[in-house]
């Protein structure tokens, strides 16, 4: 078992590693339009907002894994035109900013919406994410919310029992449809749990 502790956000130290981490865990459904790896890694690096994150951190310092949120003001992974214009400049940043925007999703009243949750491949089995999801769970209890809400992908039945055994529950599907050779997957699964 591997030892850590949850951290609100994540320091500047970190950046590259949580970048790297993020896209491993997420290269699968965005590499086709993201990629290749070097600036997919530069934009991840330059957009991963800190203030919508806990972090699982070893005690020799590793980050060790993520989960992300969005809320009203913003997400883990909240990149705008600009940013993707400054990696891929304004043409490629432009076609790949609507294709993300494609993959976003709104918020609900008293719900936090989960940005991600990834672990580091050798911490993977050991608890991180888990521990990682209660901790969201907690984040939004502390901001008075009832549920926390997250996406699935058909692709990752391996995160789906992880949220089936934390309490998650499958309230809807999204299909993918003319999307689904781009993004890697043919649909979402909604996933919610009750906080309070």
């Amino acid at each position: 078992m591997v030892d850590f502790e949850i951290r609100r956000g994540f320091s500047e130290e970190h950046r590259k590693r949580a970048a790297l981490l993020f896209w491993q865990a997420f290269s699968g459904k965005l590499g086709k339009f993201l990629g290749p790896d070097e600036r997919a890694l530069a934009f991840f690096e330059s957009v991963l907002n800190p203030a919508f994150s806990l972090s699982a951190v070893a005690p020799d310092g590793r980050l060790l894994g993520m989960a992300g949120f969005k809320t009203s003001e913003g997400a883990l992974a909240d990149g705008k035109l600009k940013d993707t214009a400054a990696v891929y400049g304004w043409f490629g940043g432009l076609w790949r900013g609507l294709l993300l925007e494609c993959l976003a999703r709104d918020l609900e009243p008293d719900t936090l919406l989960m940005d991600g949750i990834f672990v580091s491949e050798e911490a993977r089995g050991q608890g991180v994410g888990s521990v990682l999801l209660e901790a969201i769970c907690a984040e939004a209890r502390s901001r008075d919310l009832k549920k926390v809400r997250l996406d699935v992908i058909d692709t990752n039945p391996r995160a789906k029992a992880l949220y089936e055994r934390s309490g998650f529950v499958a309230r809807s599907k999204k299909e993918t449809g003319v999307f689904a050779g781009l993004f890697g997957f043919n649909y979402s699964t909604e996933m919610v749990r009750t906080v309070s």
